[in-house]
Order: C-alpha cells, then sequence, then structure tokens
C-alpha cells in the first residue's frame, strides 16, 4: 500500500524517542497491547491523548461479555454475536473472539481487575441487548470501564513502561519502501516532552478509540475525534463499514440543544428488567422483537424513534421505579448519581431518554492479526474494523474485542521480532514547510461539521440528507484548501485545528460509505431503503484515501474481506508459464 503523502500541517519534529513499539491510545485495547508486549521483552512507549485513565474505557458502565457462566458456551456467544451483525460479521473473527474470550477476560483478572461476584461467590453475570444468556461480568454495579482502566494503569506503571501523556498523534513515519517507521505527535505541555516529536518503532499499534465527537450529541468523552481512522488514511490504509456508527438507544436526554458527551443510561438497566414507556406509560417495544427492550441496540434505537416521530416527541422514558432505592443505590450508582445531578431520581420517575452517537463498528481494516493494509501498522479496539462487530455491535463485546485482539497483535509483533524482521526503519524526509501541505481547518469548523452530521447522517438517513451533508462537508474542505492555494495560509497547527481536520476526514469517508450502502442494515438505516437486501449488499464498503484527498470508495465482490496483506505468488517454472 502506498502512503497518500499527505500529512497534517505541523513544526518539524523537536526531538526523539526510540522503541520496538508504540502503542496510541490507552484504553483497555492499548494498554493491554502494551503490557503484552513489554512481557515479551519489547521496547514499549505508549503515546495517549490525555492522562492514562482518561480514554473511553474508563466511561463503559455495562460490562465485557465472554461465555463464562454455567451453561454457556462461545459458541451459543458466536450465535448473538452474529444476528446481532446483521450478516456482516466475519465468522471466524468472531470465533477467534468468543473462545479466546473467557481466558483473556481471567487474565484481565490476573492483572488486578475485581469484578462483582455473586452470593454463592462466582462472578455476578447479568444480561443485555441481544445477549440469550446472562454473560455480562461488571464490576462496582455500573462501573466496568473505570475498574479495568484502573487495573490496567497500575499494571503499566508497575512494570515501569514508558508513556507520554497529553499527547496527540499526527501522522504515521514510514521508510522508502511504505513500511512503518514510527509516529509525530504533539506534546502538550504536560508530558515528558513539550510540542512535537516523533516515535521512532517500526510497529506502531492504533487504539485510538472512536470519532463519536463528529455527531453533536454523544457519550464518548472529548478526545474522540477519529484521529487514528485520519491518521491511518493519511497512510494510505484501507478502512471499511464507517458507515455503521451505533446510536446508544437509552443516553439521558438533557434537551434538544444539548451538545458534547452526553450521560449513558446503561444496557444493563433493561438487562435487570427496566422498561421502555412513551408519555402514556405504554411499552412500545413489547411485539417489535422477541427480546422487547432486550432486542439489538439498532432495533431499540429505531424503535425509540419511530415513536418519537409518532408522537412528535423528543425523548421517550425509561422506566425503573420497581427497582426501589436499594437496587439503584447498589447495582447502579453511577447512573443514579448522574441522572440525581440533571434534576432526576430514577427511584420515583421516568428516565427521559434518547438515542446519541455511541460506537463505530467499523473503522481501519485488520486481519485476526490485527495487520491494517500498511506493513508494521496495527490496530485493535474502537479504531478498528476486525470484522467482529458486522453492521452493529453486541452489547459489551467491545472491551473482549480490545482484550482479545490487543494479545494477538502483541503476540504477532513479538514473533516478527523472534524472526529477526522487526527491524528499525530509517524515515522518509518529512516535507518542507515550504512544501505542499494539508490545510487545517479553523476551530468553529467542528461544531458546524457535529452540526450537518447530525442532520444528514445521524439515526435516521436519505440519500437526499446525505447529499446535502457531503456538499456541506466539501465546501468547508473547498474553503481550506482555496485559502491555501490563494494566500498561502492555513489555520495555525495546534490541537483544536488538527482535530477539527481529523473530523473532517472522517465524516467525508462516513457519509460516502453511507451513501453508497443503500440499504438498511444493523445500525445504518436509509428511510428511503427500508429494506435489507443481502443480494447486492451483503457486502463491505472500502475507502482510502487518494493523493489528491479525494475518495476512492469500492464494494467488495463477497461477503469475506481480502486479505489486508497480499499473499506472496510462488515463482512459476519456465515450463509451468
Amino acid at each position: 500500500m502506498t502512503s497518500t503523502g499527505i500529512r497534517l500541517h505541523a513544526p518539524a519534529p523537536g526531538w526523539a524517542l526510540d522503541a520496538d513499539v508504540v502503542v496510541v491510545g490507552s484504553g483497555v485495547a492499548g494498554l493491554t497491547a502494551a503490557l503484552r508486549c513489554e512481557a515479551a521483552g519489547l521496547r514499549t512507549v505508549v503515546v495517549t491523548k490525555a492522562r492514562l485513565d482518561d480514554g473511553s474505557t474508563r466511561w463503559a458502565q455495562g460490562g465485557i461479555a465472554a461465555a463464562l457462566g454455567e451453561g454457556d458456551t462461545p459458541e451459543q456467544h458466536l450465535d448473538d454475536t452474529l444476528v446481532a451483525g446483521a450478516g456482516l460479521c466475519d465468522r471466524e473473527a468472531v470465533r477467534l473472539l468468543v473462545t479466546e474470550g473467557p481466558d483473556a477476560v481471567r487474565r484481565l483478572i490476573a492483572t488486578g481487575a475485581h469484578f462483582d461476584e455473586s452470593t454463592e461467590g462466582g462472578l455476578a453475570l447479568t444480561r443485555e441487548g441481544g445477549h440469550h444468556r446472562r454473560r455480562i461480568a461488571h464490576a462496582g454495579g455500573d462501573a466496568t470501564g473505570a475498574e479495568i482502566s484502573r487495573a490496567l494503569v497500575e499494571a503499566v506503571r508497575a512494570r515501569g513502561v514508558r508513556t507520554v501523556e497529553n499527547a496527540l498523534v499526527l501522522d504515521l513515519l514510514t521508510d522508502a519502501e511504505g513500511r512503518t517507521a514510527g509516529v509525530t505527535l504533539h506534546v502538550m505541555g504536560e508530558g515528558q516532552h513539550d510540542g512535537v516529536g516523533a516515535v521512532h518503532a517500526p510497529a506502531v499499534v492504533l487504539a485510538t478509540g472512536g470519532m463519536g465527537q463528529v455527531f453533536s450529541a454523544t457519550t464518548n468523552p472529548a478526545v474522540s475525534t477519529g484521529d487514528g481512522v485520519a491518521l491511518a488514511l493519511r497512510a494510505g490504509a484501507e478502512v471499511s463499514d464507517l458507515e455503521f456508527v451505533q446510536f446508544h438507544p437509552t443516553v439521558l436526554f438533557l434537551g434538544p440543544d444539548a451538545e458534547g458527551q452526553q450521560p449513558l443510561v446503561s444496557e444493563a438497566v433493561r438487562g435487570e428488567g427496566a422498561h421502555l414507556v412513551d408519555a402514556d406509560g405504554a411499552r412500545f417495544m413489547v411485539g417489535q422483537h422477541e427480546l422487547a427492550e432486550l432486542a439489538p441496540r439498532d432495533i431499540v434505537a429505531k424503535g425509540i424513534t419511530r415513536r418519537m416521530q409518532e408522537q412528535g416527541a423528543e425523548h421517550m422514558y425509561l422506566d425503573a421505579r420497581h427497582f426501589g432505592a436499594e437496587m439503584w443505590e447498589n447495582r447502579f450508582p453511577t447512573i443514579l448519581a448522574a441522572c440525581r445531578t440533571h434534576g432526576i431520581d430514577p427511584v420515583t420517575e421516568p428516565i427521559p431518554v434518547a438515542p446519541a452517537a455511541h460506537y463505530a463498528s467499523g473503522g481501519v481494516r485488520t486481519d485476526a492479526s490485527g495487520r491494517t493494509t500498511v506493513p508494521g501498522l496495527y490496530a485493535c479496539g474502537e479504531v478498528a474494523c476486525t470484522g467482529v462487530h458486522g453492521a452493529n455491535r453486541l452489547a459489551s463485546n467491545s472491551l473482549l474485542e480490545g482484550l482479545v485482539y490487543a494479545e494477538r497483535i502483541a503476540a504477532h509483533i513479538a514473533a516478527a521480532r523472534a524472526e529477526g524482521t522487526l527491524r528499525p526503519r530509517v524515515p522518509v524526509p518529512l516535507p518542507r514547510r515550504d512544501d505542499p501541505v494539508h490545510p487545517l481547518l479553523p476551530p468553529e469548523s467542528r461544531t458546524a461539521i457535529q452540526r450537518i452530521m447530525t442532520q444528514g447522517a445521524g439515526v435516521l438517513r436519505s440519500a437526499d440528507s446525505l447529499s446535502r451533508a457531503a456538499r456541506r462537508l466539501d465546501d468547508l474542505h473547498t474553503e481550506a484548501r482555496d485559502a491555501l492555494h490563494e494566500n498561502g495560509k492555513t489555520s495555525e497547527p495546534g490541537v483544536d485545528t488538527w482535530e477539527a481536520t481529523n473530523l473532517l476526514c472522517v465524516a467525508r469517508v462516513l457519509v460516502a460509505a453511507a451513501a453508497r450502502r443503500e440499504e438498511t442494515r444493523g445500525c445504518h438505516w436509509r428511510e428511503d431503503r427500508a429494506d435489507r437486501d443481502d443480494t447486492a449488499w451483503r457486502r463491505h464498503i472500502v475507502v482510502r484515501l487518494n493523493p489528491d484527498r479525494t475518495l476512492a470508495v469500492h464494494t467488495t465482490d463477497t461477503p469475506e474481506f481480502p486479505p489486508t496483506i497480499p499473499t506472496p505468488q510462488p515463482t512459476r517454472r519456465p515450463q509451468e508459464q
């Protein structure tokens, strides 16, 4: 795969570190990869955008899914995952997840994570949407992510893994043959180094999380601006299935103009028996799916949105008053506190909820070892598209995917080192400051992008809404490009302009993929194409960035992904030709 030659406009690196592996991100995927690489004797550096414990993992409430309960099996977990994925899961990727998952969770526990236990002493398991069995392990009632993050951060610090915090990754460094040679990054004044620098390493693991901030209302933290996907695109990597953005059905409704990160009301609340009702108290999910409120998330989000449209309402309600105060305080203390902070008491009144952007099922395309289409560049966690989630992620499979595929990446890099193929690479020179640069958007573009995406590519989409969104996004791109070409000026390099530019990049790809997929499948809901079409669209949409900054969009010929690393063809003897 050839690099696009496109880089963010930034000062030249003023300092550098050397490593065998640089892991970008400090959620469950990133820290697990770092710990396993370090344990294998690899010189490992973790780069993270905020503090080590500030990623999306910390916000995960529900738990981590694995076949750990009596009577449950990986095969049953596989079946539930395939159903949720609406025909686009890679069966072998899912099989790896569910068979390696239970032991991966046990290793997480051995690392120091403490999960809630039942009165009998085993793990206390609950159900969430799409699961036919209780297989969700949780911690602190509804603070699973916080506990996993705590355990992994403590382990990273105890083992002395080198970390660079408050650092925004900029671009991939490559050698003359297009192989990974490290990354450039900008440290925001509070890390080990200030300003733009580089980490030189022949293996880079992207674990940068999601891109929820591309929408106005999201459950994602402010740092989730699609930086990893944008970096991969500029490096020439392929991304896939970016149209499948999961909108969590039950996010605390804070008003029609609320923007930024919104409080999540975990699916586990419904798993314990809460009901979705309208203003009249009617349970509208009953009869829409065999699991009612515990249907897969795309179905519940659509059910809520439909009832909102029918009644001209801005939100629906989640009613769990029958839990009582004791259960709320012991099982869901975090959610209870968040609701009460906003003037709602779930013990005595229903919770107003509405869907909000939550999780990207697509991302940078990888194989079973986490390899992307760029040699030496790996991806895991939400930034990656491993094939596990298909068109819609099954609840609580994300933390498990981060664990399993991070371990697989670390094993692959360790094997490469043992084989002698993990060697330092000499990066090609960075562009001079007078070379053509990628135009940076002004900081105020971030809000404009979010509103364009919410209006045109949100829960409900159509050809018209996506066309309008594409035109408005192109206008932002054109304005920045023209300003650069006409007077040689671009917005001042900095975190806010780099983030806005990354958001525009991933927004354009998402809209292009959503416009190409002319059907409704999983969490991609086209009003003008209401039916699922397996004949034409049981395929993946793959996007690359061209050197001229246009998008190359194509559809695979089959539901299977082509390999990320081409298989070498045997040399044919003369008589065979």
